[in-house]
């Protein structure tokens, strides 16, 4: 997938400019760039990745799109840390196809949900009816959503694009967002 197919996407997913958001296993930045793109460059973007072949890119796309996008080397399953953002919460958060290499994504998705604004938004990119295998090995199927997201505290997620997906099943994009306190 490229930064255009990416953007088309997601674009139904994110419900404006500007904010503070984080890009969580963002890889070599697809989701990235699309996040960019539609936030525009009033957003600061933490693309967030574990894989130091990963960040290198993302410093690369990083100097592209300079100050929005800050590259950080981290696994989101762990505590992490967002340097600059002295404690803001954020606007919101993407998750463009790395929330299946999660074991329990409840308890990872509640834990990082909790750093979202009321009303921040939770956006995911996942695969439906798929099998686990060596790419996806915990799959998310659209149907278990409802309760992932009631366990994080996040409201009734909407799936708000799908297509099938070259490489089995289907491919959709859903968001929800952060319940106030």
């Amino acid at each position: 997938m490229n930064a255009a197919e990416a953007t088309a996407l997601i674009t139904k997913a994110i419900p404006g400019t500007g904010g503070l958001w984080a890009d969580l296993g963002a890889g070599d930045g697809t989701f990235t760039r699309a996040l960019a793109e539609l936030l525009g460059p009033s957003s600061r973007i933490y693309a967030i990745d574990r894989d130091a072949k990963s960040i290198a890119a993302l410093r690369r796309l990083a100097k592209q799109l300079t100050p929005h996008v800050i590259p950080v080397k981290a696994d989101f399953t762990d505590s992490l840390e967002l340097p600059g953002a002295d404690g803001e919460s954020l606007d919101g958060m993407l998750f463009g196809n790395s929330l299946h290499y999660v074991r329990n994504p409840d308890v990872v998705l509640a834990r990082l949900a909790a750093r979202l604004l009321p009303g921040g938004r939770v956006v995911l990119v996942e695969y439906d009816r798929r099998v686990p295998n060596i790419w996806v090995p915990y799959p998310i199927p659209a149907r278990r959503l409802p309760w992932l997201a009631e366990s994080a505290g996040l409201s009734t997620p909407v799936v708000v694009t799908t297509r099938p997906s070259a490489f089995g099943g289907d491919l959709y994009v859903a968001a929800a967002s952060r319940r106030a306190a």
